[in-house]
């Protein structure tokens, strides 16, 4: 079971590696565009917003990264619940879809992690 947690962890942190890369860097690109639905214009205007969100999905894979490094399941734990209370909120304020994309995984993973221990 600590592989199967520990590959989740990665796919987790990697979604949110993924993340970062769509809003810092191809936040105006046609085709984050199209999955994001917004118009080009607005993708302009909110490039710098997108920015900073992406910054902070790249913290989250950071901390997962780290704690699967350390072996550090406190790290894992904690920013496992960070992902999913992002995703949670962004579901509620953003697009439920989100729900699926951020929070389910996030939540497989931290039942992985702790069915683990």
């Amino acid at each position: 079971m600590n592989i199967v947690a520990e590959v989740l962890v990665g796919l987790v942190a990697v979604l949110h590696l993924y993340f970062l890369v769509l809003e810092m860097f191809l936040w105006t690109a046609p085709r984050t565009r199209a999955a994001f639905g917004t118009t080009a214009e607005f993708a302009t205007a909110s490039k710098a917003l997108a920015a900073n969100q992406g910054l902070y999905n790249g913290f989250l894979a950071a901390g997962l990264v780290y704690g699967l490094v350390a072996s550090n399941v406190a790290f894992e734990v904690f920013f496992l619940i960070c992902v999913i209370v992002a995703g949670l909120y962004g579901a509620a304020t953003a697009n439920r879809r989100i729900l699926l994309v951020q929070a389910l995984p996030g939540a497989l993973a931290l039942a992985a992690v702790l069915a683990a221990r």
